[in-house]
């Protein structure tokens, strides 16, 4: 493990063109790393596109909520075949979306039909945590969301609350905000209530359970690719945008904030390695440039 503790982040140009030559796969933030102002840009589109076409992986790690996630995966019907033809949000090129802060995992994952030769494309949706624990632990975050509500004013739920199924997030700067002081708050009393807090660019998130970012991409890795992810940490690299990145930035040999990251820095214990020009979707599409200009 590498920890990147106290150090300056480095621009994009000065990473090894040989570490970048042998990169295998990357796993990317949402919010505000992939996307701009809610939307991913063309420019960021196609970058996974390119990423795909070059044969690297490709894992969006979010605290968005799984339901959230299902479209920019092909489809809105776990366990049936994803619709072809135009849609409302067009899907994304990825391998998987990991969302609720390591909890659960949407993907397509391919089906046989009759002849054996023919192969059909399913949603399909993994989870860490089985029913009864989801649905004991869901019941304990809804008292701890009306007491955050009742106790700090001003605090609303995130507005994509109704597609999480294993965690919990209260809007600071989505659609609503939040001084630094009413963020503290929650946090405070998440953790009062025994649960794990992280706070990412939009939303508070709180949830029960020993995943996170980091053990959601070594399950995911292992689960869907049958790889060691924390074998293979130098064919990877991760990208995001603040706090929440933090455990990501610290474990990671390459590692990279898009440059809004600045926003956070001086919350951060443990930095990215590396920071890029653009923000948010240009930084992204501007990591991929730097990842594929090495081959």
């Amino acid at each position: 493990m590498t920890k990147r503790q106290g150090h300056a982040m480095r621009p994009l140009a000065d990473w090894p063109r040989a570490v970048r030559n042998q990169l295998t796969g990357v796993l990317t933030d949402i919010d505000d790393t992939l996307t701009t102002d809610g939307a991913i840009t063309p420019d960021a589109l196609q970058a996974l596109a390119d990423l795909k076409t070059a044969g690297l992986h490709v894992i969006a790690i979010t605290g968005r909520p799984i339901g959230w996630c299902l479209p920019f995966v092909g489809g809105d019907r776990v366990g049936e075949p994803a619709e072809g033809g135009e849609s409302a949000v067009a899907p994304w090129p990825v391998d998987a979306i990991v969302a609720e802060n390591g909890s659960a995992a949407i993907f397509l994952s391919k089906i046989g039909l009759q002849p054996p030769s023919n192969l059909q494309r399913q949603l399909s949706k993994l989870y860490q945590q089985d029913s009864e624990t989801r649905r004991k632990n869901y019941a304990r975050m809804q008292a701890v969301a009306a007491q955050i509500l009742r106790d700090v004013p001003g605090t609303t739920l995130s507005q994509d609350s109704p597609g999480r199924e294993t965690d919990m997030a209260i809007d600071h700067s989505e659609f609503a905000h939040l001084t630094a002081e009413q963020i503290a708050q929650v946090v405070s009393i998440m953790h009062g209530a025994g649960m794990n807090a992280t706070v990412s660019s939009i939303h508070i998130n709180g949830w029960y359970g020993q995943h996170n970012k980091l053990q959601g991409a070594e399950w995911i890795v292992r689960e869907l690719l049958g790889r060691d992810l924390q074998a293979e940490l130098a064919q990877w690299v991760c990208m995001g945008d603040s706090t929440n990145d933090e455990l990501m930035f610290q474990h990671f040999e390459n590692s990279v904030g898009v440059a809004n990251i600045r926003r956070f820095e001086s919350q951060m214990q443990h930095l990215p390695g590396y920071i890029t020009q653009g923000e948010r979707g240009a930084g992204f599409a501007e990591l991929v440039r730097s990842i594929l200009g090495a081959r």
